[in-house]
């Protein structure tokens, strides 16, 4: 994605700002309100960083709530419970480091996000990328 000539090259601040928000989304949410109180407008480059980080956040939230009432309904069936037990076992079971394969994997993406945000580009993550780019069009 291109920037306009102002914004070729983000900011230390920017990007120690965009790399909170995908550790910590609540600190993107913050810095928008804080950005719209104060009537500033925020550069492309921060703007698509937290917008993305807050959207993958809220899908991370609505997939596992999700997955945690479908595991929880599947339970009562006699046959699926043992299995639904084991599944969820081995992806909480801590291998690496004391993570867990799901918690390791989510640790993966995000230290590829970061890795983007710090060279100064967009982080591609496929469907939300487009989402954002498509909702910000004009703004970045």
């Amino acid at each position: 994605m291109s920037y306009r000539k102002s914004y070729a090259v983000p900011s230390l601040f920017e990007k120690l700002t965009a790399v909170l928000s995908y550790i910590f989304p609540l600190i993107g949410f913050v810095f928008i309100i804080l950005a719209a109180l104060m009537k500033k407008d925020l550069k492309p480059f921060l703007k698509y960083h937290i917008f993305q980080s807050i959207f993958i956040a809220f899908a991370l939230w609505l997939v596992l709530t999700g997955l945690m009432y479908l595991f929880n309904l599947l339970s009562y069936i006699p046959v699926l419970k043992n299995i639904i037990g084991m599944i969820t076992f081995f992806l909480n079971t801590p291998l690496f480091l004391g993570f867990s394969i799901v918690t390791f994997i989510y640790c993966i993406f995000i230290i590829y996000l970061i890795v983007g945000v710090l060279r100064g580009s967009d982080s591609y993550v496929p469907w939300v990328s487009d989402i954002i780019k498509t909702n910000l069009r004009g703004q970045i």
